[in-house]
This record gives structure tokens, sequence and C-alpha cells, in this order.
């Protein structure tokens, strides 16, 4: 019991010693540069222990049992337990606040997460297939396209909605492949594992967008079930049979989702889709102004798309150059 509370006091002294150097943001654990304060139980080792030793010895006032604020979003708001969840473990969700001192709302992604889009990527680039698994890339994509026409037609909501279920797909089966094969030869990934993986809560992102734009009927999300299961256990095999064909694939995709977001635009000035306010996380995530609308939203939505499409193509390059993603470094910090 004295090795517990000495332990548990050096931690302490040493989250202390940190905080008045001004080594912590917040009182825990946030840079000071993101302007943002985090106020959070330090969690030390034997915590749990610790805590369940003294059980008997404090009063129950000590441990907080608040739950999360009902109108919190991007999880909290799925708790059904008023109670709140015992804090036994010792692991406490932080509280963030923004630099007006409001409470961040989003359980989703944190605010050092949220990034600026750049708009200014070209939309143009394409890389036009030569080999002969380029080709079968390309009309993979292509031939996927005409069924999804003929569904959604002119409904740009909906139709971004299934295609981020299908876009969120590749960067999570290439980044758990990559990360398996990281811990199966003991070697770095180039950082292509957090690149992939970014990609896909991205994508995500999008999808959870758009779910407050367009809501989706249950026949669209029985369709979205059918296609994400036929399409990750796909990509999954092409992935382990050729990663230059899936990077090239997903690469060709994503310029389709470009030229998919260019109509959007177009139907939204012409009137045809009506231009609504932005959703509350779509400004958040991408610092919109607070007065920004849904073409705001798929601008940035498709700048998003232009910087996958080049991220793919240049993996795919780099298998075709008879190398490993490993030897280049990765494009992180996008997002």
């Amino acid at each position: 019991m004295m090795m517990r509370h000495g332990g548990h006091g050096a931690a302490m002294n040493t989250v202390m010693l940190f905080a008045k150097k001004g080594l912590l943001g917040g009182e825990v654990g946030v840079p000071n540069k993101w302007g943002y304060f985090v106020r959070s139980t330090p969690l030390v080792r034997n915590a749990s222990t610790f805590t369940a030793n003294l059980s008997d010895q404090k009063d129950d006032k000590t441990v907080d049992k608040t739950p999360p604020s009902s109108s919190s979003q991007g999880g909290a708001g799925d708790n059904k337990d008023e109670k709140g969840i015992t804090s036994y473990w010792g692991v406490q969700p932080s509280k963030i606040t923004k630099p007006d001192g409001t409470e961040w709302k989003w359980n989703c992604f944190r605010p050092w997460e949220t990034y600026k889009a750049d708009v200014t990527i070209d939309l143009t680039k394409h890389h036009k297939p030569t080999t002969f698994l380029d080709k079968m890339a390309y009309w993979t994509v292509k031939s996927l396209r005409y069924p999804t026409d003929l569904f959604f037609q002119r409904r740009y909501g909906c139709r971004a909605m299934m295609l981020e279920t299908v876009a969120a797909v590749p960067g999570m089966v290439g980044g758990m492949l990559l990360h398996c094969k990281s811990l199966r030869r003991f070697e770095h990934s180039g950082g292509w594992i957090k690149a992939l993986l970014e990609e896909a809560e991205n994508e995500r992102m999008h999808l959870m967008t758009f779910m407050e734009v367009a809501k989706p009927k249950w026949y669209e999300r029985a369709l979205v079930i059918t296609v994400q299961g036929v399409f990750f256990n796909a990509y999954f095999l092409g992935y382990l049979l050729s990663p230059k064909f899936a990077h090239r694939m997903v690469g060709y995709l994503e310029e389709e989702a470009i030229h998919s977001y260019t109509e959007f635009l177009k139907e939204l000035d012409k009137g045809n889709i009506e231009n609504v306010p932005a959703p509350a996380i779509a400004i958040d995530y991408w610092q919109l102004p607070q007065n920004s609308t849904l073409r705001d939203v798929v601008e940035v939505v498709r700048a998003d798309e232009a910087h996958h499409r080049d991220v793919n193509h240049f993996a795919s390059d780099i298998h075709y150059q008879g190398r490993e993603l490993r030897e280049a470094a990765a494009p992180i910090g996008y997002h």
C-alpha cells in the first residue's frame, strides 16, 4: 500500500511539474499551440487498483459520476445510462473547451484534428491508363458508375452518402494490411499506415456530414449493407493480390467522386437543390465560417477527394517502380 501511495504521488508531482513549466496546454496533455483546454484527471499506472483499495475509505462525493452532456454529439448522445459509468478504471472523458470558453461538443473528433481543406488543388488531373492493370482498374470503376447513375439519377445528396460508404473502405483495408505487414516483418511503414487510416476516417466524416443533409430511406440503408459487404471483401482480396491495382482503382474512384461533386455543385448553382446552411459538424471539422452553406461543404469535400486521388495514384506508382510503400515518405498531415 505504501508503494501504491508513493507511485501515485510521484506521478502527480511529475504532472504538476510539467504543468508549471507550460508544457501542457490545458490541465493535462494538449499542446498550447492549439489554444484549447483539456480538463481531465491524470491517468497513472495502477490508478484503477489504487482507486479500488481506497473505495472504502473515501466518500462517494470524490468520484465524478456525472455523465457526458446529453447535448454532446458524435457518441455522447448515444449514452442511455443517465447515471453515468463508474470511474473504477480511472478513465474519464476529457472536457474540452474552445478559446471562447464554450464546450467542445463533438466526441468523434477533437479540435486538433480539424483543418482547412485546400480548395485550390488541381481538380482536372487524370492518370491515363496504359498498362493492363491500369485499364482493368479504370474500366472497373467506369462499370460501377452506370448502375449508380441509374439508381440515384440526380439525387446527389443520397448519391454522396452512398459514395462515402464505399470510399471509406479502401483506406481502412490498406491500413489494416500494412499494419499486419509491419508487425509481421518487424519494420516501419514509412507513415503509410497512418496516411491510409487518416483517409478512411476523413471519408467517414464525409458520410457523417451528408447524413445531416440527406436522410437515407430503409432500402438505401439495406443497399449500403450489401454494397459495403461485397466491396470490403473484394477490395481486401484485390489488395492482397496486387496493391498497385488496388491503389490505382481507388485513384480512379476518387476521380469519379470529383466528377460527382462537380455535378452536385452545378445542381446547387441552378437552384435544383436547396443550398441549405452547412451542418454544424462540417463547420467545426473543416473550420468553415459560421454562415457557410451546403455549397461550401461540397467544395471542401471535393478538395478532399482530389487529395485522396493524388495519394492513391502516388502509392500505385511506387509499386509500379518495384518499390514498397515504406521506401517513400507518406503524405501525412493533410487531415
